[in-house]
């Protein structure tokens, strides 16, 4: 474990950190720096993946990758990031990628309250949930989260003092016109290559080198994010809220 050296150190290794991921990679490819990093100073991790299932791949070789698979690579990776614990909300095909359809009401409950990992029991003092998209599971998840997140009277509603939107790579199809604007930076200089392994780790969602979501533009991004800080490599997120 890392001593901390710095103020920003000191605050990440006291941090209990809650990634809601909608998919088996989506918290490697917002997340897994700061993860790593938090871990590293001696702070904990916790992952709550929302949904896995069977899907056939819309890549021109109808490749089916099951709802199995993706759940190993996702354990692989929770055990390469050394995570606290992590849970699955939704093992089946009818749920995945059709998150959209399951109630609202049912997605805020199982963060709030009823999930092994919900907000309510784990009482995370760092937050980070999907920025949404054009997927509608993202959307689904982000909207849920976002609702169960609204501040209460502390003594009846535990409140999340750090509450952050991460970034994917597909953010750029978008009508809006900002889908995310990032004001909050984690420099993961020193963790850029735990990152790229994790993501790694989910081989069955790797893409070609030109598509947006291979390792090597996750790489250009993570560089990119890192020289608007004037640093090797970072993640940016969106802060929702902030309370000191």
């Amino acid at each position: 474990m890392k001593t901390p050296q710095t103020a920003a150190d000191e605050f990440l290794s006291k941090q209990r950190l809650l990634v809601i991921s909608p998919h088996a990679d989506d918290e490697s490819f917002g997340c897994a720096g700061t993860m790593a990093r938090i871990k590293d100073l001696g702070g904990e991790v916790y992952v709550i993946c929302v949904s896995v299932g069977t899907l056939k791949h819309y890549d021109g070789k109808e490749a089916q990758v099951t709802g199995d698979t993706r759940e190993e690579e996702f354990k692989a990776v929770m055990e390469y990031l050394k995570v606290d614990d992590y849970e699955f909300l939704y093992r089946d095909a009818e749920s995945h990628l059709r998150l959209d359809t399951i109630p609202r009401r049912e997605l805020i409950s199982q963060f709030e309250r009823d999930a092994k990992l919900a907000l309510d029991k784990l009482q995370p003092t760092m937050v980070a949930i999907p920025v949404s998209s054009y997927n509608q599971d993202h959307e689904a998840v982000f909207r849920a989260a976002f609702t169960a997140l609204r501040p209460g009277v502390p003594k009846i509603k535990p409140i999340q003092p750090l509450v952050l939107g991460y970034n994917n790579t597909s953010l750029f199809w978008s009508l809006e016109h900002e889908k995310i604007h990032m004001n909050f930076y984690v420099d993961i200089s020193d963790y850029l290559e735990q990152k790229l392994h994790a993501l790694g780790l989910h081989a069955s969602q790797m893409r070609d080198p030109l598509h947006h979501s291979s390792l090597q533009n996750v790489e250009y991004a993570a560089r990119l994010r890192g020289s608007e800080i004037s640093v090797a490599a970072a993640e940016g997120y969106m802060l929702f809220r902030q309370i000191l």
